[in-house]
């Protein structure tokens, strides 16, 4: 089947009710964030969380461990979630300026609406950035469709 064809290769999930809009509220529990606001970059292709005083650790059994704080709010500074995760790798990463960065990526599961799915997250400084978490093509891909016209399809705007 060529990869122009329309598949129905939606995993988990079913196609009706599945469109998203270009933000939403997401929920990264393994990492005690319960509610961080994404911008769906479908002009991306892997996804970012704004991360700062990055930390790796070696576990015994050879594993690393990536400890790092995140601002989840944004224009806010001053609540700091610290959380950690098992490294995946690091991944050579173009920014939206073009510029190659290696950044550590760590696996996690994720929250939109009723639905909860693993992603791969690099962890960057988004200080500069509009939105703390950018939610890219490899995470959505076959799972919803985007509407750029519309916000908050699948989350509450209000907590």
């Amino acid at each position: 089947m060529s990869h122009h064809q329309n598949r129905n290769d939606t995993g988990d999930f079913t196609l009706a009710s599945k469109i998203i809009g270009w933000r939403e509220f997401v929920t990264l529990p393994q990492l005690k964030i319960g509610r961080i606001k994404a911008k769906i970059d479908t002009g991306a292709r892997s996804s970012a969380i704004h991360a700062f005083n990055i930390q790796e650790r070696s576990l015994l059994n050879g594993k690393k461990i990536i400890r790092f704080e995140i601002h989840p709010l944004q224009r806010d500074n001053k609540t700091i979630i610290i959380t950690e995760a098992e490294l995946l790798e690091y991944r050579k990463i173009r920014n939206s300026g073009g510029t190659a960065q290696f950044r550590p990526v760590i696996k996690t599961n994720i929250e939109l609406g009723k639905y909860t799915w693993a992603i791969e997250l690099s962890l960057t400084n988004r200080d500069v950035m509009g939105f703390r978490m950018l939610l890219g093509r490899q995470a959505v891909r076959n799972k919803f469709l985007v509407d750029p016209g519309s916000s908050f399809l699948q989350s509450c705007r209000k907590p």
